[in-house]
């Protein structure tokens, strides 16, 4: 897996970090405030979309009178407790993250989330040393499945898109990868379980633990 590989790009949730599971409740305590429930399709219609787009499409989509950044400063601040204290890293990952800096690939971050909440994350568990660059989809044009973000850390580390590995966990991000022209491993994760046949077939790789990395 590891062969023709100068960089290894990193998702965060439920790829780093267990933390995919907290999204649904923190959007049905959202929504309940506001009388308003959760619709059974939201979770998979907003997989992959940046902070941005998923507050845009709350305020449409429920006709909310926060704008998009009262929406961000609201999620994280809901957030931003779990990821500092809760949230744990994938089985394996922090081994395989000592083996890779000790073998000189350059690593970086191509999220989803806040950057607030990726350093909330990565602060918990002392990992800022590992990663060159750090970088949330807030910061490009277009969330995934888009490559924006993952060509955006690619030329920050100054790498070929063909020379880079991305460690994903949903479709979205797996095709994300894709559309970058990288190779992509999919991190097996309970969040999107039921959708694993098809992350099979969309990733080159599939793992279960980050000690299965050769």
């Amino acid at each position: 897996m590891l062969e023709n590989t100068d960089a290894i790009i990193f998702d965060l949730d439920g790829t780093l970090v267990d933390s995919m599971w907290m999204w649904k409740y923190i959007d049905i305590e959202f929504l309940n405030e506001r009388g308003l429930e959760l619709p059974p399709t939201l979770q998979k219609e907003i997989e992959g979309m940046s902070f941005n787009e998923t507050a845009l499409l709350f305020i449409e989509r429920f006709g909310l009178t926060e704008t998009l950044e009262d929406l961000k400063v609201i999620w994280n601040d809901m957030a931003y407790d779990k990821y500092a204290h809760v949230v744990r890293p994938k089985p394996g990952v922090i081994r395989f993250l000592d083996r890779a800096k000790a073998a000189g690939y350059k690593m970086g971050i191509a999220s989803s989330n806040s950057i607030e909440l990726i350093n909330a994350a990565l602060a918990n568990y002392d990992l800022f040393d590992y990663f060159d660059v750090v970088l949330s989809a807030n910061d490009v044009p277009r969330g995934k499945p888009y490559p924006d973000v993952y060509l955006a850390v690619a030329d920050a580390l100054k790498v070929d898109p063909a020379r880079c590995l991305v460690f994903e966990d949903i479709t979205m991000g797996i095709k994300a990868g894709k559309n970058a022209g990288m190779r992509v491993c999919c991190i097996d994760d309970d969040y999107s379980a039921d959708d694993v046949d098809n992350k099979k077939a969309l990733a080159d790789y599939y793992i279960y633990s980050y000690d299965e990395v050769k």
